[in-house]
């Protein structure tokens, strides 16, 4: 082999290692089967490498069958709540807090069930298990009564049909939420029992509080020597390097900073390594740039009506010096609509839309971590400021002295 054929195939074979990488990072469990096959195809035969990367660097466990490649990701911080689970459409609605309930226990339903199991079926479980004085007790209600909740069960049975924990055999949700049909599911066993990507069981837990039992059930093992400090500090920093949108300084701890000072080379270059994102390193914090714009779940500037706004709004708050309450933003929103109208849809024009345009921006933008939001107040981010416009400067070119102001 001539060493031009062997850098060729050196060449090929790191792309597709990054491709793989990309793949699990973009949809952390894969199969087979279905539109994502090739990549799964690829993560197999990458298995070994990844697995080793993804161990050493972050602490994720990799575990890759004939059936399915399951990343166990778990996140760098415990509390960040602007990536929710969402309605697998267009609308891509975020999950509430009672179709999350739904979801555990439809897991918990399908985890005790046969290999097939009808949403009819499915349902009168998840009844009976609604039905326990503790869940009662926070609030929780399930009796299939109403259409809304017959809505909240079809969404977390699209979601597991997505995932690949369902798989339909006959019949459509659609009928079922109108009250006119059943439909039939094979259940795969196997990406059922992957799922779960907590460190520690969950029947293990014994913790009161729900901050109590989700540092539980992320617990990591005992930090009792340096060497186990610092690599947990890599591992907690290289997740947030690969998930958050940005890493602010301001928000790690002194053992963390003090580490990300001296180990910031080596931890970009190791994501760039894996995914082929660019480290983009300011005063305030770090951002890994994808210039394939393809590795998030959230995207700005964005297009359609609701993108339009969020970059509008962006742009506005990027301008302020000091936090702005919601209203001030609702009554910005129908400034924005006088000038901007002829773009939007309709129903954002509507009097009184302004609330739900409003949330929608500030959410993309509190996910991409431009802003934080506290209560009804929104604060920009030190990352906004790519998105302020400042007065426009026209240059007479004839006059310009070379090399300066241009």
């Amino acid at each position: 082999m001539t060493t031009a054929t062997a850098e060729v195939l050196d060449g090929q074979r790191a792309a597709d290692f990054q491709r793989a990488a990309r793949a699990l990072l973009k949809d952390p469990l894969l199969l087979a089967t279905g539109p994502y096959a090739d990549e799964f195809r690829l993560v197999r035969g990458h298995a070994d490498d990844l697995r080793d990367w993804f161990d050493r660097n972050t602490g994720w466990a990799l575990q890759v069958d004939a059936q399915a490649a399951r990343l166990r990701k778990s996140p760098g911080t415990r509390h960040d709540a602007t990536h929710p689970a969402r309605e697998p459409n267009a609308a891509a609605r975020p999950f509430t807090r009672r179709r999350y309930v739904l979801l555990c226990l439809a897991l918990a339903a399908l985890e005790r069930g046969e290999a097939q199991i009808a949403l009819g079926r499915l349902a009168d479980h998840i009844v009976l298990d609604a039905a326990d004085p503790q869940l009662v007790a926070t609030g929780i209600e399930f009796t299939l009564d109403r259409r809304e909740e017959r809505l909240d069960l079809a969404a977390v049975v699209r979601l597991l049909l997505r995932l690949g924990v369902l798989r339909r055999v006959a019949g459509d949700e659609e009928a079922y939420v109108n009250g006119a049909g059943d439909v039939l599911y094979d259940v795969e066993r196997r990406v059922l029992a992957g799922l779960l990507a907590t460190r520690n069981g969950p029947s293990l837990v014994k913790a009161a509080t729900f901050d109590e039992r989700l540092a539980a059930l992320t617990a990591e093992t005992a930090l009792d020597s340096d060497d186990l400090r610092f690599r947990a500090i890599r591992h907690a920093l290289t997740r947030r390097l690969l998930d958050d949108p940005v890493l602010y300084y301001d928000e790690l701890t002194d053992a963390e900073l003090s580490y990300l000072t001296r180990q910031r080379s080596f931890l970009t270059a190791r994501i760039t390594e894996l995914t082929g994102l660019v480290a983009e390193a300011r005063a305030e914090g770090i951002a890994m740039v994808d210039p394939k714009d393809d590795l998030t779940d959230l995207r700005m500037p964005e297009q359609g009506t609701h993108g339009h706004i969020t970059l509008l709004l962006a742009e506005h708050l990027a301008t302020l010096d000091e936090p702005v309450d919601l209203t001030s933003l609702h009554a910005r929103v129908r400034e924005l609509a006088s000038e901007h109208g002829s773009f939007w849809s309709k129903t954002a024009k509507e009097p009184g839309a302004e609330p739900e345009l409003v949330e929608r921006a500030v959410a993309r933008l509190e996910g991409l971590r431009l802003v934080t939001r506290e209560g009804a107040t929104v604060c920009a981010r030190p990352a906004l400021a790519r998105y302020a416009i400042g007065d426009t400067v026209i240059l007479d070119t004839r006059t310009a002295t070379p090399g300066k102001g241009t």
